[in-house]
Parts: C-alpha cells; sequence; structure tokens
C-alpha cells in the first residue's frame, strides 16, 4: 500500500487524454509531469483511502477498476459508483478536506497521485488545468443527477439497460469494444449501486437475453441489440441517457 517512488511522465502516458488536459505547449507538458508525485499499487478487495481519512491528493487511475461506497444506516455498503482506468477519483475529499466515502479495488489497480496544493499551486499557471479539474467536478455533479433520475424514476429494465450503455460508452473512450465488456463488479454490487435486489438484478439480465439483447456468460456480458438497449431507456426516439 505504500507508494512507489517512480517518477511518472503524464507526456508519455496513453491515457492522458482523458485525465489531462488536450493542447498543452511542452512548457505546460514539462510543468504537468511535475505534478504526479508517484504511483501506488492497490490490491484487489484493499481501500485506496476510506471514509473520513484526511484528503490530500487526487488519483488519476491508471490501471484498474474502482468502487466507491459508504456504509448505509443499517451497516451495508451503498455502493456509490464504480471508476475505471482515465478517470479520477478522490472529489469527494476536497469539500471538507476528509473523505467521504471508501474506494475499494476491484481488481489489482495502479493509480497516479496528483497532491491537490500542487494542483492548486500549477492551475495558477497553466489555465488550462484549472478549467479541466472544473470540468471533472462538473461531470461528477452531473453523473449524481443522473444517479438521481436513475434511482427516482426508472423501472429495474431502464436502470440496468442505463447502467450498461453507459459502462461500454466509458470503455469504448478507453480503446475496447463497443459490445462487449466484462464486468468488474458483482451483480450485489450492481444492485447496491442502482437501488435493485440481488434477484432482480439477476432475473432482469435473464429477460434481456432471453429477449436477444445480451448474452451472458458469468460476467462477461455481449451487446447483441445496442439499439434494443438504447429503446428501453427512452423508448420515444431511442436515445440512450446514458
Amino acid at each position: 500500500m505504500n507508494p512507489h517512488t517512480i517518477k511518472v511522465a503524464c507526456s508519455n502516458c496513453n491515457l492522458r487524454e482523458l485525465c489531462m488536459p488536450l493542447g498543452l505547449s511542452n512548457e505546460e507538458l514539462d510543468l504537468i509531469d511535475d505534478l504526479v508525485a508517484a504511483r501506488r499499487t492497490v490490491k484487489r478487495g484493499s481501500l485506496l483511502f476510506r471514509n473520513g481519512e484526511k484528503f490530500t491528493s487526487l488519483y488519476a487511475i491508471r490501471t484498474g477498476f474502482f468502487k466507491t461506497c459508504v456504509a448505509s444506516e443499517d451497516g451495508r455498503d451503498q455502493v456509490t459508483g464504480f471508476q475505471m482506468a482515465g478517470e479520477v477519483i478522490g472529489l469527494d475529499g476536497i469539500v471538507n478536506d476528509h473523505h467521504t466515502c471508501d474506494a475499494v479495488a476491484l481488481e489489482d489497480a495502479e493509480v497516479c497521485i496528483m497532491p491537490f496544493d500542487r494542483i492548486e499551486e500549477l492551475s495558477r499557471a497553466v489555465n488550462s488545468l484549472q478549467r479541466h479539474v472544473h470540468k471533472i467536478m462538473s461531470r461528477e455533479i452531473v453523473r449524481e443527477h443522473g444517479v438521481m433520475l436513475l434511482l427516482g424514476s426508472m423501472r429495474a429494465e431502464e436502470r440496468l439497460a442505463t447502467f450498461l450503455l453507459n459502462l461500454v460508452q466509458r470503455l469504448h473512450a478507453r480503446g475496447f469494444s463497443q459490445s462487449e465488456l466484462v464486468l468488474r463488479m458483482t451483480r450485489e454490487e450492481i444492485g447496491s449501486y442502482l437501488g435493485l435486489k440481488l434477484e432482480t438484478v439477476s432475473r432482469t439480465f435473464s429477460r434481456f437475453s432471453e429477449e436477444g439483447i445480451v448474452e451472458v456468460k458469468q460476467r462477461h456480458v455481449r451487446i447483441l441489440n445496442t439499439e434494443a438497449l438504447k429503446d428501453i431507456v427512452n423508448p420515444t426516439s431511442g436515445a440512450a441517457n446514458a
């Protein structure tokens, strides 16, 4: 769990365009390279940070998959999000200098550590970095609004269809298939995130499979009919709201 003291060059990272601003000059890239203090490996099932821990850094996920969760009143974990390579995690700590959730690795992962005081300092020199941080924060707000809509007004089929479309869209931006994915999370974790019982998630997957919309083999999912998934979410126009 200790940080690796490896010099990290953002300018040579193939995920840079996903977690760093575009169009930086060579001088700005040199400054950004100094932003990342180290890399850290997090084993599957281990915590990157926990609820109540002092906030010091944002983390750019280099490899692997995470879930964020909070303990509900009855002691169970409520999943609040899933994060993948190329995404930034830890924004929850900015508000009051302490993290408000646990971040757990769903598989062996590696993150780039970006001290937040250094981000603030560099943002004054590199305007595009400040805009990029604001964009990331805005995206998180939009995501949370989307989850509220998901949990407040959608049927089980709509929730799972939206989840699958969003996941495959994010993976495709990272060069993966538009129709095939491996679920890094359990169906129980999907249910926790979508506000559904485990049995409902399994039943909905089975229904999608019977209708020829998806093919499911354990955690491997192949989307056979993307338009049908989109129609479930938005039957009027067929456009996904993911």
